[in-house]
């Protein structure tokens, strides 16, 4: 039964659902069998949710995406589904309401098939900072997914059904899962997609995109989620544009090539095969340059500086009375307050919480986080100058292979923070990203980002779509 949807392209499933040549039931009944599989070896998913993907296909409205499957990271709000941010403190919280690009999927017929691991609250790179174990790389699972939206990276390489997967991005989260995994995936411009029922990170940085197998799958899902939301005051209401007709003529585009994430701690390998991608574009008429984005080198401090103390204001609500797990009442609030927090944050958050409000302080704050926001609007006129000139730029999407757990297990924190050296710029600047896959180094997957201008999602895809054809 299994082989029967083995491989079928999103677009091939959707004519056969309307034209009635698919047995919805038949293909769900498939499908749930083979994620329980890959969820036993593989641990993709904190939340199954066969239940209500049943309930979905007997009142489907139809639509341009009835019955495709869509899993979604566990950040996003999803009405009567467990929703835990890969944290304990929300390990029963079942949302009420459906997040803004839920409900737009699921008014156009797409199916919640369930929630996929991330690292607590988006807190990492590698998806090992989940309390719901770390989900590992199907081409080598003693390697790690990348994070934060690992579960759904992996997900999208080991399924061989037609699905489409919905995460978010602070710093890196979808590229480095979809690098990792050899997956397309795409980070949409700040605001083009509504954060509206999203569970926040970092209000400034958080972006919501889409990873699949394909350029295509990835248009179509984000033709119908992006747009103008009144509950989202930070949504943009510029048209959507039709991004699964992108085209480019190759002979008119100009490809940027920033020098500076071509570093000597990028993977030898690994820009061997960039450049060979860089190069096959060049011999088909674009135009390449090398360029600079000089204040790079300042993106992993102004990034996590920003990005903490927006955690430790936006993470204040759970503390136990408001949101959260609860313990029974005992003492002043800041005593349960601290008791609760200590109990049920894992180790990365209280970090990242620690060193947000230590940033925010009276006497640190016009030393580190002013200082950071005065650096993030230097690397934004960076991009704004680059992009006068070139089209897109091109750069690995990591500086190195998906890393084995135990390697990352001897990484220090500031470590960590530093394998977003590639994407802290371009997600500081909040500009549109799509990592496509390009060739391997030691037998796994290398990324290649492909970075737009603010809302230049079309241009961008459609690139990718050269590479992948």
């Amino acid at each position: 039964m299994t082989q029967k949807y083995s491989g079928m392209p999103v677009f091939e499933f959707l004519r056969g659902v309307k034209s009635k040549n698919i047995d919805i039931t038949d293909f769900y009944g498939a499908l749930f069998a083979e994620l329980k599989k890959l969820q036993k070896k593989y641990n993709y998913f904190v939340t199954l949710s066969e239940e209500s993907a049943s309930a979905q296909l007997k009142h489907n409205p139809g639509g341009a995406l009835s019955g495709l499957a869509l899993s979604v990271k566990d950040n996003i709000c999803t009405k009567g589904i467990r929703t835990t941010a890969g944290s304990k403190i929300l390990e029963d919280y079942v949302p009420p309401f459906d997040a803004t690009c839920i409900s737009k999927v699921k008014n156009e017929g797409g199916i919640i098939i369930g929630k996929t691991v991330q690292d607590e609250f988006g807190f990492g790179t590698f998806s090992v900072n989940s309390a719901f174990g770390a989900p590992k790389n199907p081409i080598d699972p003693e390697r790690s997914c990348g994070g934060s939206s690992g579960g759904a990276g992996g997900l999208t390489a080991a399924l061989e059904f037609p699905h489409v997967a919905i995460a978010e991005s602070t710093g890196g989260s979808i590229s480095a899962p979809a690098g990792f995994c050899g997956v397309y995936g795409l980070t949409a411009t700040y605001g083009r997609i509504s954060r509206y029922g999203l569970v926040d990170y970092a209000s400034s940085l958080d972006k919501i995109g889409v990873m699949a197998k394909n350029v295509d799958d990835i248009s179509l899902v984000l033709s119908k989620i992006a747009g103008k939301d009144a509950k989202d005051s930070t949504s943009l209401a510029e048209k959507v544009d039709d991004y699964v007709g992108a085209k480019i003529d190759l002979k008119k585009l100009k490809i940027g090539v920033p020098r500076e994430f071509f570093g000597s701690e990028i993977n030898e390998e690994i820009k061997k095969s960039i450049w060979a991608q860089i190069k096959k574009l060049e011999a088909e008429g674009a135009k390449v340059e090398e360029c600079s984005l000089p204040n790079t080198e300042f993106s992993i401090p102004a990034y996590y500086i920003i990005a903490m103390s927006e955690a430790s204001t936006n993470l204040a609500k759970f503390c136990g009375m408001r949101y959260g797990a609860t313990l029974p009442l005992e003492g002043e609030f800041n005593e349960y307050f601290s008791k609760v927090r200590g109990n049920y944050l894992g180790e990365e958050a209280k970090r990242r919480i620690i060193l947000g409000t230590y940033a925010r302080m009276a006497g640190y704050r016009d030393q580190y986080y002013l200082k950071a926001l005065k650096v993030r609007q230097l690397i934004i006129n960076d991009y704004k100058h680059a992009f006068k000139k070139y089209d897109v730029l091109i750069s690995p999407t990591m500086p190195f292979i998906a890393p084995k757990f135990s390697e990352i297990e001897k990484l220090t924190p500031v470590q960590h923070y530093y394998a977003d050296i590639l994407t802290g710029s371009p997600n500081l600047a909040g500009i549109p990203m799509l990592s496509v896959p390009c060739g391997k180094s030691k037998g796994m997957p290398v990324g290649m980002h492909i970075l737009g201008d603010y809302l230049a999602e079309k241009t961008i895809l459609a690139v990718g779509k050269e590479i992948s054809g």
